[in-house]
């Protein structure tokens, strides 16, 4: 609301919205109750969590006619009328409608893993049995490495910028 967003219960929002894409990790974010409020010709998608986002099925069971309108573009006729479009059968938008996730993100959170395994391995012995943070360092080391690999500087931050920072919280 802050940033001049408008800020209000799901009943209200989705009668209003030309698109909605739930991106929240949870499930029932959007029931079939809801999404027959939905403008006529409005888009719904899943970016969050599975497909328990929304409810496709109940959607589904709503309509009166469901046509695919094109690959990974679902159009169901509710009462009056009212057309809906669903994208990639409320599956996670990113897998179901296009390549997945991109290498170059896939890359960094391997690398994560494949550190996070070398240092537990390096800490044999000296780690409780808990669950840790990824030490920064390690993160740095990765972004870093990232960077470099696509030919992109940054600046470094100065020691007066660094204790700046660590000011405040």
């Amino acid at each position: 609301m802050m940033d001049g967003y408008l800020v209000e219960p799901m009943k209200e929002a989705i009668k209003k919205a030309d698109v909605v894409i739930t991106a929240t990790g949870g499930t029932d974010v959007i029931t079939a109750k809801e999404a027959i409020l939905m403008k006529d010709g409005a888009i719904i998608a899943n970016a969050g969590h599975f497909y328990v986002e929304f409810d496709y099925y109940g959607i589904k069971k709503l309509a009166k006619k469901t046509r695919k309108v094109r690959e990974f573009v679902e159009e169901f006729t509710l009462s009056g009328s009212k057309k809906i479009y669903v994208l990639g059968e409320g599956r996670l938008i990113n897998l179901a409608a296009a390549k997945g996730h991109p290498a170059d993100v896939m890359d960094m959170s391997f690398a994560n893993q494949a550190m996070a395994a070398e240092y537990l391995v390096k800490n044999d012995g000296q780690l409780e049995n808990k669950v840790y943070l990824m030490p920064e360092s390690l993160d740095k080391q990765i972004a870093s490495l990232k960077l470099k690999s696509m030919r992109i500087g940054i600046d470094i931050l100065t020691k007066k910028q660094k204790q700046y920072l660590n000011s405040w919280e």
